[in-house]
């Protein structure tokens, strides 16, 4: 059995992290079509989405983003328990001064997204495969690969909106942080790069949280 540094463990995980980095914007832009910002965004939607479950490039960097997720999840929790492990006494009111607020709560954010991201399986991902049903709705699903109207049928559900928009804000939260730790981790961690990182990081997890958000509050405003 391989055995790795901490050290090597936190490469792997920044790595792994700032792919699906790349991956949210990605995601995030065919997620805004379902939104009626131009005539034909249905069309364009279902037009990107059929590509990215075609593609046999896009098949390939999907089974490198399971990777990612599992990689990063695992290296996440081997880590957070490491740093417990070597920290007995981490509930003295002392240490809350050495880390960040987010950074305090990277493994708890991390859980939340884990379920967000199971829900979301639940909700597409299976249905695709016939290992679970459409969420019902208004709309009709014609096939197990009509993303469209499994959507729309989930975000007219006011109550799945509510949910997604505060899992996203957990999801924000856990960017914020994760961005700027990433490239720390890396070795990246300088005064003339760090405070420009960290910009961008909140840029990035304010305008990705955002983006995912406006979609169920579209739905919510309108009914």
């Amino acid at each position: 059995m391989i055995r790795y540094s901490s050290l090597t463990k936190k490469f792997i995980m920044a790595f792994a992290g700032l792919f699906l980095v790349v991956f949210l914007l990605i995601h995030l832009g065919i997620n805004l079509l379902i939104l009626p910002l131009t005539a034909h965004h249905e069309a364009q939607f279902e037009s990107a989405s059929h590509f990215m479950t075609t593609n046999a490039v896009v098949r390939v960097i999907e089974i490198i983003l399971f990777a990612g997720f599992i990689i990063h999840i695992f290296y996440g929790i081997v880590l957070q328990i490491q740093n417990w492990m070597a920290r007995p006494r981490r509930y003295r009111i002392e240490g809350w001064s050495h880390t960040s607020f987010f950074s305090k709560f990277m493994i708890h954010t991390g859980v939340v997204i884990l379920v967000f991201l199971v829900i979301h399986f639940i909700n597409f991902y299976f249905v695709k495969y016939g290992i679970t049903r459409p969420h019902p709705g208004r709309a009709t699903v014609t096939s197990n690969e009509d993303f469209y109207h499994m959507a729309v049928n989930l975000f007219t559900d006011k109550g799945y909106s509510i949910l997604y928009i505060i899992l996203i804000i957990f999801l924000g939260f856990h960017l914020n942080h994760a961005f700027q730790s990433a490239f720390q981790s890396l070795g990246w961690n300088h005064s003339k790069y760090t405070p420009a990182i960290k910009w961008i990081g909140n840029i990035y997890s304010i305008m990705v949280t955002l983006g995912f958000v406006s979609i169920p509050l579209y739905f919510i405003i309108t009914g």
